[in-house]
């Protein structure tokens, strides 16, 4: 941490990120033991701890006038491997079952890429803003994430002459963010508890041990050896999915660094075991379970908590018109469209609490926030294997596409 190189800055190095970030993990487990509506609707512990943590951040900038940089390199070291712990504990079973849902997913997706879109660019027309200004408030900033908009923030600015489009973008990032932690616990629980809906072990099959340690661990228990285990596959997959995101770079292939570590680590687990049985696989057991929820669990903290909310107040206006018009469709088109469409059942409801995450945030949140409603009503493995491929991968080439069109609207 260093208090004196820059007067207008607070700096925090990564370890000490990676410190706080596991703190506040941990107040938001004691919020949630102590605040009922938050166990009413499965907000994840790092959503609350972070959110707080956030709030506490925004005082001290205040206060001091100095702003707050956090360096978030292990919360991306974390997000690869919580993806790739996704991918070693799927079944290609679960994944060919899933195909048509697949497509039917990414329909649907892009159908509500579109409609965001416009819901964005209706707000940046009511208070007299460019189109532009409008498509940083949709998909570029919402589906995108901070990324996105960080990415496509100064084009927008330079090209089309939209004066402060990339501290609008991140703004609208940071708003999402929120937002989608918050919608999505409340929105699973709602449909879940409307049309009185129960786990279905014949749809969803075993369950999928990543999303609750605790169930796993009862006859599995943790143990050092099998949590080495699951690290070194870990690793192993991240090594081979690095060398295939290296080789696709070269080649201009743009893919986030965990889409092919999640690729990588399905392929390995479902050829690993049949080339050589008689090796410890570490899938579905209580240490990858472990690994899995504590990657994923501060990734969440670290995120919430470095959102600098002393952005906002400069577009304030704007931003709480349009994102509130925002979470307002995005709850209407989840709860009539895509819990519809995608079955009606438990495993719909499951995914429409995830559909809130990424729609609105960022597919971590989505995965927090299914993994929260499974915790609390039950599994359902194969939604944490199509929202990912469907958020993580089939969404950014059909964003990159959307927001190109918008622009020349």
């Amino acid at each position: 941490m260093d208090f004196g190189t820059d007067p207008t800055q607070i700096q925090i190095n990564a370890f000490y990120a990676l410190t706080l970030g596991i703190v506040v993990y941990f107040v938001g487990e004691r919020l949630t033991k102590r605040i009922a509506f938050l166990r009413t609707y499965s907000i994840p512990e790092p959503v609350s701890g972070g959110l707080l943590a956030a709030l506490l951040a925004l005082g001290v900038v205040l206060v001091t006038g100095r702003t707050i940089s956090f360096d978030l390199m292990a919360r991306d070291v974390l997000l690869v491997y919580f993806f790739t712990t996704v991918g070693l504990n799927a079944r290609i079973s679960d994944l060919v079952k899933g195909g048509p849902i697949l497509a039917i997913m990414l329909a649907i997706t892009i159908g509500y890429m579109i409609v965001q879109n416009g819901v964005g660019i209706l707000g940046a027309t009511l208070w007299g803003l460019p189109s532009q200004a409008g498509v940083l408030m949709g998909t570029t900033a919402l589906i995108g994430g901070h990324g996105t908009a960080i990415a496509w923030g100064p084009l927008i600015e330079t090209d089309y002459s939209v004066t402060g489009a990339a501290e609008l973008g991140i703004a609208s990032a940071t708003v999402g963010l929120i937002m989608a932690s918050l919608l999505g616990g409340p929105i699973g629980k709602f449909l879940i508890e409307r049309n009185h809906l129960v786990a279905e072990t014949t749809r969803d099959g075993p369950m999928a041990k990543g999303a609750d340690t605790e169930a796993a661990t009862a006859d599995d228990p943790i143990t050092s050896q099998g949590l080495m285990r699951s690290v070194l596959w870990i690793h192993v997959s991240v090594i081979i999915g690095f060398s295939i995101f290296e080789a696709l770079k070269e080649l201009d292939v743009k893919l986030p660094l965990f889409v092919p570590c999640l690729l990588t680590g399905i392929v390995l687990s479902n050829l690993v075991p049949r080339i050589l049985p008689r090796l410890e696989w570490p899938a579905h057991t209580g240490s990858m379970a472990l690994a899995s929820e504590f990657s994923l669990s501060v990734f969440l903290s670290m995120s919430l908590m470095s959102m600098e909310l002393w952005t906002l107040a400069g577009s304030a206006g704007v931003l709480v018109t349009t994102m509130l018009l925002q979470a307002i469709i995005a709850a209407v088109f989840i709860i009539f469209v895509v819990f519809r469409i995608m079955g009606r059942d438990y495993f719909a409801a499951v995914i429409s609490a995830g559909f809130a995450g990424f729609a609105l945030g960022a597919t971590p949140t989505a995965i927090a926030n299914m993994t929260a409603i499974t915790q609390r009503y039950g599994p359902s493995p194969l939604a944490f294997i199509i929202l990912p491929l469907v958020a993580a991968f089939f969404v950014d080439i059909a964003n990159a596409i959307l927001i190109q069109f918008f622009l020349n609207l």
